[in-house]
């Protein structure tokens, strides 16, 4: 393999957590790749928040601003594409974009996030990431006292509803079709004045994404400013369980404190192994890998 197709370390994902790696190993002097195909989770979300020195900006004005400050480590490229397969080598691992081209490093870093798995609603997916949200934390500062609803059921429903409570009066909760609430869980949301509605949606009407009012099966109607939806997901791609890498059982790849899989010389961070999807938890988990993957490296080769 030539020279510059060899590594220190390959970072598949230059997202928050992926850029932060890449600049922590930048910093200790790694020849790092990172490998990214600009299509990020939040990329329709308006605002970034809860991430100090930030908050309020646009997912891409901070990108942009760490892409800039990552490339000034010369130690560390970038390749714009998308990891498709990987195998383990004797002195460390292959990467195979789609392109067809090889790269090999002697460690890992997955920063690949996740996919959100969004119900086939009409109007759901323009919506995401704008009026349908999954994260009071992130974005419930600003949709404070708005006509909001929960578009879940069941248990999950019932804890989420206690929750979003904290930020309006104004909660309905959508079940999309028979509820399964416990009889003293729905009595204890309609003392708080959480209405119940257990119709099918058929849609969600909006403006650009903003949300107007939510449209039933039956052909009538509510008015709605927000909908907090928390949505399954399931990770990008299978890449790090084909080298053995193990998951939780609420399907995040399992890593230690330092963010190392089970894998020896693989590591992972954001939101593929943590259900906190805040920037600056991404950013946290992202600094920490490098940290630990540049500390390691220095001993082993001393």
């Amino acid at each position: 393999m030539a020279p510059e197709n060899k590594f220190d370390v390959i970072i598949i994902g230059g997202s928050y957590s992926g850029l932060a790696a890449g600049m922590a190993l930048g910093r200790a002097l790694r020849k790092v790749l990172i490998i990214d195909n600009g299509k990020p989770c939040n990329r329709q979300t308006l605002h970034s928040h809860n991430f100090l020195t930030n908050d309020g900006k646009t997912p891409t004005e901070i990108t942009a601003l760490a892409n800039l400050q990552v490339s000034r480590y010369e130690t560390v490229q970038f390749f714009n594409g998308l990891a498709v397969a990987a195998k383990q080598i004797e002195k460390g691992f292959q990467i195979q974009v789609a392109t067809g081209e090889i790269f090999m490093a002697k460690k890992l870093i997955f920063a690949t996030g996740i996919r959100d798995m969004l119900p086939a609603i009409e109007g759901f997916a323009p919506c995401w990431g704008i009026s349908v949200l999954h994260c009071p934390y992130c974005h419930g500062y600003e949709v404070r006292n708005e006509k909001t609803g929960i578009f879940l059921n069941g248990d999950a429903a019932f804890d989420f509803a206690r929750l979003i409570a904290n930020w309006t009066t104004d909660l309905t909760l959508f079940t999309n079709k028979p509820s399964t609430l416990s009889a003293e869980q729905s009595a204890k949301l309609e003392s708080h004045h959480i209405k119940i509605i257990e119709k099918q949606i058929e849609k969600l009407a909006h403006v650009k994404g903003h949300l107007e009012s939510i449209v039933f099966s039956d052909g009538t109607t509510t008015p709605l400013s927000v909908l907090y939806a928390p949505a399954p997901f399931e990770q990008h791609g299978t890449i790090s369980q084909s080298l053995g890498c193990e998951l939780t059982e609420d399907g995040y790849i399992k890593v230690d404190h330092l963010q190392e899989t089970t894998i020896k010389g693989i590591y992972a961070a954001g939101d593929n192994v943590s259900r906190i999807r805040t920037v600056a938890n991404a950013v946290s988990m992202g600094t920490t890998a490098g940290i630990a993957i540049s500390k390691k490296m220095i001993l082993e080769e001393f």
